[in-house]
């Protein structure tokens, strides 16, 4: 066999391809050996060729995103967020497969894995073969994976149709694999595409709704009601506790800047607070090494929700907005409620003194802070059955946008 260089025919490639043949294609990553992905007889060439074991399946090169409902089914609306910010890219989306796509390519399996490769010659050979190919790296198995089509005819010369020589590959690392099949996500292969930037994407494709008001208000039934929607809740005020003393990071930073309120390595809130709260130049200093921890904090949350398939999620913070936590929101959501009504019920809930309970009142915010800066208010100013319904209601407005 006469293994043909092919450098801007891509019709030769493609027809090659339908034909029942191989073509080695460039991509960003490395070359790939590839066949029609729903050509069984295709298929087993190309695990001929490499001597690649029949049990490992192999996945799609695709021409873009619209390829996950033709040959895959419950795909999931993250997937798609994934393919929108990734492809063409170093990125393989592993989904449950139709019955369209062979046995033989999933293995025996019930997924297959989908990716759209970032190099213009093999995106126009796709275009024009009008089907996906199946598509492992142009190396015997166990070898080193191509980056050149040099290479590619080093092993492979005289044993398939064609490469398609698309120049030197600029990253040289495989596609990052990542199961998306059912949650949690999994990363099956590291790779190109760090996890950390994948979870991010699926963070911004989320929807997080951010609660704020004072003690009384009423935030804990707005946010039982986001969790009956299935949200994950960050309770900051909870999370600024448990790195008081948890992260030895911000330890250290507290120990550094206030000198005395660190002992034996722990915090020691009272003498902390002591500084903090009759110097307001002190309180914020605090607040910002704290706010940056939390920041940090509720991003490594928010990944691993979003790796656990989670789509929607509450932050509740006092500070919602002076620690930066509103710019991740979609939504700020202020809840209030008149002064003697939240007094009211304080001094019912903790079994305080009317005045210890105004003097905690006095110093959160007022309301108009929350009416100048929220998307959104709720008021409570009667029965929890009524804010239930009102909470149930703006949310749902919310949720639909």
């Amino acid at each position: 066999m006469n293994t043909l260089v092919l450098k801007d025919d891509m019709s030769a490639a493609a027809d090659i391809i339908r034909n029942g043949g191989l073509v080695a294609v460039p991509t960003e990553t490395v070359y790939g050996l590839a066949g029609s992905g729903l050509d069984e007889t295709a298929v087993r060439r190309i695990y001929d060729v490499k001597g690649r074991p029949a049990v490992k399946p192999l996945s799609l090169m695709v021409a873009d995103a619209s390829a996950m409902d033709e040959y895959c089914e419950d795909v999931p609306a993250q997937a798609k967020l994934l393919a929108g910010r990734f492809w063409p890219g170093p990125l393989t989306i592993v989904l449950r497969a139709k019955p369209a796509v062979p046995d033989i390519v999933r293995a025996g399996g019930a997924t297959v894995g989908l990716r759209c490769p970032d190099h213009a010659l093999t995106l126009e050979a796709l275009r024009r073969a009008k089907l996906p190919f199946a598509a492992p790296s142009a190396n015997p198995s166990g070898a080193e994976s191509p980056k050149n089509a040099q290479k590619v005819l080093e092993y492979f010369d005289g044993k398939i149709d064609a490469v398609i020589d698309g120049g030197e590959c600029g990253i040289g690392r495989e596609s990052t694999i990542i199961d998306m099949s059912a949650a949690p996500y999994k990363i099956l292969r590291p790779g190109a595409l760090g996890e950390d930037e994948i979870a991010d994407a699926l963070v911004d494709g989320m929807k997080v709704i951010g609660i704020t008001g004072g003690t009384g208000s009423g935030k804990t039934t707005a946010l039982e009601t986001l969790r009956d929607f299935g949200a994950l809740v960050i309770d900051c005020d909870a999370l600024y506790h448990e790195l008081l003393s948890s992260d030895a990071e911000m330890i250290a930073e507290i120990d550094k800047y206030f000198p005395g309120a660190v002992v034996d390595g722990a915090v020691d809130r009272k003498a902390l607070g002591a500084v903090v709260f009759t110097d307001a130049e002190a309180l914020r200093d605090l607040n910002i090494i704290t706010h940056r921890f939390i920041q940090l904090e509720l991003r490594r949350r928010l990944r691993a929700w979003a790796m656990q398939g989670g789509t929607l999620a509450a932050i509740d913070a006092i500070e919602l907005f002076s620690s930066g936590a509103a710019k991740r929101c979609c939504a700020t959501v202020g809840v209030i409620a008149d002064r003697d009504v939240r007094l009211r019920r304080i001094t019912a809930r903790d079994e305080i003194s009317l005045e210890y309970a105004m003097m905690r009142v006095n110093a959160q915010r007022p309301d108009q802070y929350y009416l100048e800066r929220c998307d959104y208010i709720l008021k409570n100013n009667g029965t929890r059955e009524e804010f239930s319904d009102a909470c149930l209601n703006l949310f749902m407005e919310v949720l639909q946008k």
